[in-house]
């Protein structure tokens, strides 16, 4: 598996951090985790083949990570010649479905029939969808907004966990136990921390909690980025971490 953190920033407007996305690759998938604003030109920027892109999943609805999705199906049509052809399936939470044709109202119904096969699908809660290859896509509920979720890649004895925004959540923690790679929020610094975001220490004991070989730190608010993240992290977490900037990549 491969994972690519296209955009580790948030609502922020940042200079050099985009909104979330992070792309997966495992086998013949190529899964984008969330297509916040920026992400389609950070793609194209990083040299990242964004026309190659087979599946889309959205943790939640919240602009900084929904807002460039029509930009990348436009990009799909009429951003590349030839044309996409070929099918894409749309993953999200309860409510998915609805947003996209929401989103189809205001850009216009190509977002719907753009010319290739969209297919999209509302993932109940931990359900597991087999995608070819081999590789398994679920979710579970996570404390942000109603709809929010995390996500579970793996392939063969390979598994990535994807917080996107969360709150301190045992069970997130007990539901990525053993984890080859945690792919965790870290938005806000201790005196500034609320309920719907984790700060460096928070992030620390989730991953602790769910034993991951690798920690590796997205979606920063620039207050967050003024404290030491590695050492208020390994106050709580032993293992290697990862401060992820956009473009950083690793196989695991």
């Amino acid at each position: 598996m491969k994972l690519t953190t296209i955009g580790t920033g948030t609502a922020a407007p940042h200079p050099s951090r985009v909104s979330a996305a992070h792309l997966v690759e495992a086998g013949d998938i190529r899964l984008l985790l969330d297509c916040g604003s920026g992400a389609v030109h950070r793609m194209a920027h990083l040299g990242v083949a964004w026309q190659d892109i087979t599946h889309v999943a959205l943790t939640h609805f919240h602009t900084d990570h929904i807002a460039d999705l029509p930009l990348l199906i436009m990009g799909w049509r009429w951003g590349q010649l030839p044309p996409r052809s070929t099918p894409v399936t749309i993953y999200g939470p309860v409510g998915t479905g609805a947003l996209i044709e929401r989103m189809a109202a205001v850009h216009g119904g190509w977002m719907l029939a753009p010319g290739f096969p969209v297919t999209v699908r509302d993932l109940g809660s931990d359900e597991i969808v087999r995608l070819p290859g081999g590789v398994e896509l679920s979710s579970h509920p996570v404390p942000h907004t109603p709809e929010s979720v995390a996500y579970s890649i793996s392939e063969g004895n390979r598994r990535l966990v994807y917080t996107g925004d969360t709150g301190v959540s045992e069970a997130l923690g007990d539901w990525s136990r053993d984890c080859d790679l945690l792919l965790a929020e870290c938005s806000l610094p201790d005196d500034m921390a609320i309920g719907e975001h984790l700060t460096p220490r928070q992030v620390g004991a989730l991953a602790a909690r769910a034993q991951t070989r690798q920690l590796v730190l997205t979606h920063f608010y620039p207050p967050v980025e003024a404290v030491d993240i590695h050492a208020e992290v390994a106050e709580q977490y032993a293992g290697p971490t990862i401060v992820a900037t956009d473009g950083w990549s690793t196989h695991f």
